[in-house]
Parts: C-alpha cells; sequence; structure tokens
C-alpha cells in the first residue's frame, strides 16, 4: 500500500505544454517535458531503411531528432551529431560512455556521461559552452523547466550522488539541489511548478522546481528504474517488483495499480484512452487510462528496457530480441517489424514519416515511408 512518509502542501500542478515537440522535431527522451513518449504523427505503415550510421560501439543513449539533424551518444564515449542523409556533422568526445539520452533546447545540446558529467554543446559544431560534474554516473537524460515568469531556463538531471541537480541552462550554475536517499536512474516529468520522479529508494518524489523544496515523498516500496509520465494531474509510472502505477497528485493517492508483470525499466506512453508500456517478462502491455484493465499485451522474444512510443494509432517500440515493432493501439496486432540483429535497449525518435532507431551493434537506422 502506498503510504505518505512524508507531506508539504502541494501547489497546483499545472498542466505541461508539449515543448519544443513537433512534427519535425523530437528534442528529447520521450519527446516533451512530461515524458509522454506520444505524438500526433501518424507513422507511415510502408517504413523503409534509408541508411545507416555506424558510431563503432553499443549504442544505449536513445536518438533526437530536430533541425534535420540527429544526436545521440555510444558507448565509445562521443556525442555524434547526424544530418538526415547520414552524414557526420561533428562528434564530441566525452570522458566516459554515454548511454544518456541528449536534449536539444533553444540551439543547445545538454548530455551527459557515465562519469557524472553534464555537457552543454553547441548544436552547430559540437564546440564545449560549459560542463558541469556530479560525484556519481549519469545514466537518466536531463529535462528543462522555466523559473517564476520565465526569467531563465533550469536544466534538470539526477545523478548517482543520490542528488537531483538544478543548473542554469545558460552557465551550468547551481540554482538548487534536491537530496534522495539512493540513485537516481531516471529522469524527472516537470510541469510548470513541480519535478516527479522516481528512485532506487523506492519514493516516488515531487520537487518544487523553483527552489528544489520536497513537495512531496511517497513510498512506492522498491525502487523506480524508469521515469515516470504526467498528465491531467496525474503521474503513471512502474517499478523493479512489478507493479503499475496511475497515481492522482492532488491527492496523493492511487487510482489503480497493475500487478504480476516483470520489472519495469522503459517509460510509460500516455494515449487518448490508452496507456503502453514494455516489461522484463518480454512483453507490451496496454492499460485502459480510467481503470488500468489490461487491454491487451504483445508478446516479444527477449526484455522489453526501451520505451514505447504512441503515434497517432500505431504503437512503436523496441525490444532486447533485435526487433522494432510498429502495432495497431487498439488492438495489439503487429503491422510491421524489423530485425537488426542484436539488442535494443534505446527508445526510438519519430518525425514526421520518420523512424530513428539504435542499436546495440552501433549503427543509428533510419526508416522513411509516405
Amino acid at each position: 500500500m502506498i503510504k505518505i512518509i512524508q507531506f508539504i502542501v502541494l501547489f497546483y500542478i499545472f498542466s505541461i505544454p508539449v515543448l519544443g515537440q513537433s512534427s519535425t522535431c523530437w528534442p528529447s527522451l520521450r519527446g516533451n517535458v512530461a515524458l509522454t513518449g506520444k505524438t500526433k504523427v501518424n507513422i507511415p505503415e510502408n517504413l523503409k531503411l534509408q541508411w545507416t550510421f555506424n558510431t563503432g560501439d553499443i549504442i544505449k543513449s536513445s536518438p533526437i531528432f530536430c533541425g534535420k539533424t540527429i544526436f545521440v551518444g555510444s558507448n565509445n564515449g562521443f556525442v555524434y551529431s547526424i544530418s538526415n542523409s547520414g552524414e557526420l556533422n561533428w562528434k564530441f568526445k566525452a570522458e566516459s560512455s554515454v548511454e544518456a539520452s541528449p536534449l536539444y533546447l533553444h540551439g543547445i545540446v545538454y548530455v551527459s556521461s557515465n562519469s557524472g558529467l553534464l555537457y552543454a554543446l553547441n548544436a552547430k559544431d559540437g564546440k564545449l559552452i560549459w560542463k558541469y560534474e556530479t560525484d556519481g554516473q549519469i545514466l537518466g537524460s536531463a529535462s528543462w523547466v522555466y523559473t517564476k515568469n520565465k526569467e531563465k531556463k533550469l536544466i534538470l538531471v539526477g545523478s548517482y550522488d543520490f542528488f537531483l541537480h538544478a543548473l542554469d541552462s545558460k552557465t551550468g550554475k547551481v540554482e538548487w539541489k534536491y537530496e534522495t536517499d539512493n540513485f537516481i536512474n531516471g529522469s524527472p516529468a516537470t510541469s510548470e511548478s513541480a519535478a516527479i520522479f522516481g528512485g532506487c529508494d523506492g519514493f516516488l518524489h515531487l520537487v518544487a522546481i523553483q527552489n528544489g523544496k520536497q513537495l512531496a515523498k511517497i513510498d512506492i516500496g522498491t525502487y523506480i528504474a524508469s521515469s515516470p509520465a504526467y498528465e491531467d494531474g496525474k503521474v503513471y509510472f512502474g517499478n523493479y517488483d512489478g507493479g503499475f502505477y496511475c497515481l492522482e497528485l492532488k491527492t496523493k493517492k492511487s487510482i489503480w495499480k497493475y500487478e504480476g508483470a516483470g520489472g519495469f525499466i522503459g517509460s510509460p506512453s500516455i494515449g487518448e484512452n490508452e496507456i503502453v508500456i514494455g516489461s522484463q517478462d518480454k512483453n507490451l502491455y496496454c492499460f485502459e487510462k480510467k481503470t488500468g484493465k489490461l487491454k491487451w499485451k504483445f508478446p516479444t522474444l527477449k526484455k522489453i528496457d526501451a520505451s514505447p512510443i504512441i503515434a497517432g494509432n500505431k504503437v512503436v517500440f523496441a525490444s532486447k530480441d533485435g526487433r522494432v515493432y510498429l502495432l495497431d493501439l487498439k488492438t495489439g496486432k503487429r503491422i510491421w517489424s524489423y530485425e537488426i540483429g542484436k539488442g535494443i535497449t534505446a527508445t526510438p525518435a519519430i518525425v514526421k514519416n520518420t523512424l530513428i532507431v539504435a542499436g546495440e551493434d552501433g549503427n543509428i537506422y533510419y526508416f522513411s515511408g509516405k
């Protein structure tokens, strides 16, 4: 049972605009700051591979796409900028493997490394603007919010040093830090007033973005490795014990819960009537959004650590079985799939007529259709 360990009265949680996302731009891990993992783009069914780009090492970093450019990290320690025709624009040498997905914001790419460094790079040429060091590795992608009256933008990133760090986007200067009781593995979902994230301490944390003060700390009972998704006052997330929750933030109570799946490493996608998430029990689950009733599940041959994307009336996701799948959202029936031969842990990126996939074989795969 979910129990409130510590409570500070919450102010109103504003609805979240889908900042930066469009039919031609997928600027962050889940497409937007709410981490909803959805797009209005109706991905075509006749996708064909146009080109591949090899980084020479495993890719766990989820690619992003904006301004006709792909940005992605690799385990070889480089951050890559690749054109939409498959040509290298530039690469930046980080100080260790880059597993976190980059964040594109107003001409700057923010990307973290396993050595605990967060870099701000010029998106045009890859030159370093600033870097910030935490005391632990960073596996989760950065997110961002405005401060009060939109005076400045803050970059938010969680670290294995137990802290959520909030930095001035222009300078990298620390605005505040919020301490948890264990590693922070995922990314925070944000509203205009709060950052929402889980941790390996087994709590869901709500933090005021203006000053980093705790708004609530909700006991989930086991650690939360994935990033939550937020919409209309509700947060959706899974834990490592195979429980999946819909939680109302105003009351801090569980609206519904599904139990009995495998561990959830990836994040959910929020559709109009459906919630979709992959599990380590090799299944992609689709729940009825209001009730949590299981609508369908789609089996794969290996674990699903990557997060799905709802694109119009379809679902796109990848599996450790080395395949990327396109399913009908209503029925869960397979429409299309492609096998690369190696596992896929990175979440795909979707823009108009285009699907971008990163594999553990070190390749970026660029699909398009009409």
